[in-house]
């Protein structure tokens, strides 16, 4: 399962919407690594200026790769943290997350090139 949903906003997602932060809040809570690797990525890309901050270290395990990989597969949460940061999220391997500023095409275009993804790939991250 990829987030654990409190019984209210169950109730409030049976009945109609729900607004961005309360889905927020369960990515969040449910996918802590995701959250705060993601999360310091931003403050890291807002204190340097740089068009991206990235993440090139493995996750410490597999229930936080797992975290990272559901986080960033799913178009819904992507698009949730995507709002709620102000950036934009690209991905690479099982660990390779990029905070991007909205306004850097030319250095999201490049990240997202099938030649930066080839050139990202190791040995032992073969099966990741």
């Amino acid at each position: 399962m990829s987030l654990t949903v409190p019984n209210d906003l169950l109730d409030q997602a049976r009945t109609g919407e729900i607004d961005d932060a309360a889905f927020v809040a369960c990515v969040r809570d449910s996918l802590p690594y995701a959250w705060s690797l993601i999360s310091e990525l931003v403050k890291q890309r807002e204190h340097s200026g740089a068009e991206f901050a990235d993440n090139q270290v493995p996750p410490p395990s597999e229930e936080a790769r797992g975290q990272l990989l559901r986080c960033l597969a799913s178009d819904s949460m992507r698009g949730a943290l995507e709002r709620h940061f102000g950036v934009r999220l690209a991905f690479q391997n099982c660990h390779r997350v990029a905070v991007f500023d909205p306004a850097a095409t030319g250095a999201l275009a490049e990240f997202v090139t099938p030649r930066a993804q080839i050139l990202n790939q190791e040995p032992e991250l073969v099966d990741c």
